[in-house]
């Protein structure tokens, strides 16, 4: 969005921007809020305070001041941005996604800042890492709420943190916790997700699926080739037994003698339930070089739960690319027994939306270019960023920026989706389809030249 475009939408931006009215309590601290937020929504190449505020002729250090010192309720205005998804883009088939982020920082002021592993440049770098949800329902998506990640080098040493302004309440909390937390937020605040999704660093933590469950909530995400479990549950035994009536006897609950122990989901391809089920390939979105084609096999298991003993049964899916078939994927699904395999594919692809606000806040908006040294700014940063991005979707939303797929399902970057359709059962060769699938991204390519819109594909040319 450019300089000429926000002007014209200037005042749907002032009427947006008043609603945040009571949590600035003196006139001239909120009078900030709409040169920060122009800021971001404006085409200056660098969007931090300094450009910021030399954009808009105002004092750099009265925008610095705004956002790490002045007073004003930042809890607030995040309460205010869900209350307004809540009321006014919520519906059915929403779902949540978690995820974090990774900002490359210089120094060791920046809160949280630490050497550890940055997944924007992907390798172990000096940066910070926040933790997000996001919302999407529809053609629509934005980021709910953020919070630092901080690392345990930082919690141990106080005053370190209180020098940072770090409150001494906020300590080492595990990523999947802060997602938690989140989620918790969100849903004091009225906003209800009929599905929540993630990728493998939170599905391979057992608490953080029991803690999903513990709070009813339905969930497909990502888990590591490693997670262990049952296609068929062993039988548990409650009996008490001593040998010879002497000693110690075994605990209760167990697994019956001769149970056959957890495997891992990789290994359960070469087990009966998954070795006799056929591959069958779905077309499960569109994405830049054309349909996206994966083949799935899909059953109902048991985890190893807390205790070491069969969990409550989940839906397993084990995916795989028909052009990379190296790339394999697994996911568990909480839900009711008779989901069917599209949806739970849906909502297990559907961890794009998340990555679709990263790349937005950070390309438009600057999300990743906090460069102060407290913890209020970079949270009230977090906070405005979501606003500013808010704002961008609803206006996109309503000016027709992104649309809907032929199956009301939307669509990735620049792109058109699909909700997941069965493409070729089991019966048609690997080859063929392969051979199908790659003139059809042949055909994409040819047919996006001079567009910057990638060929869709219908349902019956997929087909």
């Amino acid at each position: 969005m450019d300089i000429p475009q926000i002007r014209k939408l200037k005042p749907a931006l002032n009427k947006f921007l008043k609603r945040f009215d009571d949590c600035f309590p003196r006139k001239d601290t909120r009078s900030h809020l709409p040169v920060y937020v122009s800021g971001q929504l404006s085409d200056i190449p660098e969007k931090s305070v300094e450009p910021i505020a030399i954009n808009a002729g105002v004092p750099v250090r009265t925008l610095q001041e705004f956002l790490s010192q002045h007073c004003w309720d930042q809890d607030r205005a995040r309460d205010r941005l869900q209350h307004i998804v809540r009321d006014e883009h919520a519906g059915p088939n929403a779902i949540g996604v978690f995820d974090e982020t990774s900002d490359v920082k210089k120094g060791n002021k920046t809160p949280g800042v630490q050497r550890q592993w940055c997944g924007s440049v992907g390798k172990k770098e000096n940066c910070i890492v926040t933790v997000h949800l996001a919302y999407a329902r529809d053609g629509f998506h934005c980021l709910l709420d953020g919070e630092l990640y901080l690392p345990e080098s930082w919690s141990s040493d106080r005053d370190r943190c209180r020098e940072a302004g770090i409150p001494d309440a906020m300590v080492y909390r595990p990523k999947w916790t802060i997602a938690l937390e989140l989620y918790d937020r969100a849903i004091t605040n009225g906003l209800h997700f009929d599905w929540v999704t993630f990728d493998e660093g939170y599905g391979s933590k057992p608490e953080f699926l029991r803690g999903l469950r513990g709070r009813s909530q339905k969930y497909v995400g990502e888990v590591p080739r490693s997670f262990m479990g049952w296609i068929k549950a062993p039988r548990v035994v409650t009996r008490k037994y001593r040998k010879h009536g002497r000693g110690r006897g075994r605990k209760t609950p167990r697994l019956a003698s001769g149970s056959a122990p957890a495997r891992r989901v990789e290994a359960m391809l070469d087990q009966d339930g998954f070795r006799n089920q056929p591959w069958v390939r779905w077309r499960v979105k569109d994405g830049h070089k054309g349909p996206m084609v994966w083949e799935v096999k899909h059953l109902r298991f048991s985890p190893v739960g807390a205790d070491g003993l069969p969990g409550e049964p989940l839906h397993l899916v084990a995916a795989r690319d028909v052009l990379n078939p190296a790339e394999l994927k697994f996911f568990v699904g909480d839900a009711p027994e008779e989901t069917s395999v599209q949806v739970l594919l849906l909502v297990a692809f559907s961890r794009w939306r998340v990555e679709r606000c990263f790349e937005d806040q950070k390309s438009e908006i600057g999300l990743d270019q906090y460069e102060g040294r407290r913890y209020q700014g970079l949270k009230r940063h977090l906070i405005l960023s979501c606003l500013s991005y808010l704002f961008l979707s609803r206006m996109r939303q309503e000016f027709g920026g992104e649309k809907p797929g032929p199956d009301g399902v939307p669509g990735t970057h620049r792109s058109s989706g699909v909700d997941p359709i069965l493409v070729v059962g089991a019966e048609c060769s690997a080859e063929a389809t392969g051979a199908n699938l790659r003139r059809d991204r042949a055909g994409a390519t040819s047919k996006r030249r001079g567009t910057a819109v990638p060929h869709q594909a219908d349902k019956a040319k997929a087909a």
